[in-house]
């Protein structure tokens, strides 16, 4: 519980200050800790209540979250985040892990490509319902939190760094409370684990936030870059491993 408690706060750092992080979470739960994945996922998206609340509270106090947008992502994600957490046995995650870590690569190097800060602004109301759908059906197959699907997409349509962060923060609230409820309903729910989790991530989770507010706009791309290629990396590697029949990370 120790260890697990460590590396929340980690995973609760980047969450905090990019809003990625939280695709690590679960491998660490199931290849070190030794804990059934089922069980991991569900521990991952108890602890996201808590972060996706401290998050969103401190990037909007800092004006970071546009609310109209987050309400139109919340009308998509929450419903598909409750059947994603149902059927998250059944799907290949596989072939999700594989689309994931190609965004997170995409998205990584499109960043860097850009020397200047987007100046766009969330796209309109229906799209990002849409993207909604898809974000949170992922999130909660996955344990992945939803940002790690969110952040790539709204880098790519250029939103800026810090309204893409907050939007992110935002949604994962909503998501994980619906996945939460399914993980219940299955039966897929371990309090201490969850606990122990949720804390780790709270923590990290205010570090990271005030280091987002804390440097300049370029520095905070470069770190969200780096942050999703390293990711998009230790993705490809453990698929690759995975292939060729050794479990790792």
């Amino acid at each position: 519980m120790i260890l697990i408690g460590g590396f929340s706060v980690f995973v609760g750092f980047l969450t905090g200050a990019t809003s990625i992080g939280g695709v690590l979470l679960v491998p660490m739960l199931v290849y070190v800790a030794g804990i059934d994945i089922r069980i991991a996922i569900a521990a991952a998206m108890f602890g996201y209540l808590f972060t996706g609340s401290i998050g969103a509270a401190l990037f909007a106090r800092h004006g970071s979250i546009e609310w109209r947008a987050v309400l139109w992502l919340c009308l998509g994600a929450m419903p598909f985040a409750f059947v994603g957490a149902i059927a998250s046995g059944a799907f290949p995650a596989g072939i999700l892990e594989i689309a994931i870590a190609a965004l997170v690569l995409f998205a990584g190097w499109q960043s860097l490509q850009r020397d200047t800060e987007a100046k766009g602004v969330a796209p309109p109301g229906m799209m990002l319902s849409g993207i909604g759908t898809g974000v949170g059906f992922v999130s909660a197959a996955t344990g992945t939190g939803g940002p790690v699907t969110l952040v790539p997409i709204l880098l790519w349509l250029e939103v800026p760094v810090l309204t893409t962060i907050g939007l992110s923060q935002a949604i994962m609230m909503p998501i994980a409370a619906a996945a939460t409820l399914g993980n219940v309903i299955i039966g897929s729910w371990d309090l201490i684990l969850g606990a122990t989790v949720a804390i780790g991530l709270s923590v990290g989770t205010v570090a990271g936030a005030k280091f987002a507010h804390a440097v300049s706009t370029r520095r905070l791309k470069q770190f969200l870059a780096g942050t999703l290629i390293v990711i998009g990396v230790l993705m490809v590697v453990r698929l690759g491993l995975r292939l060729t029949g050794v479990e790792a990370f």
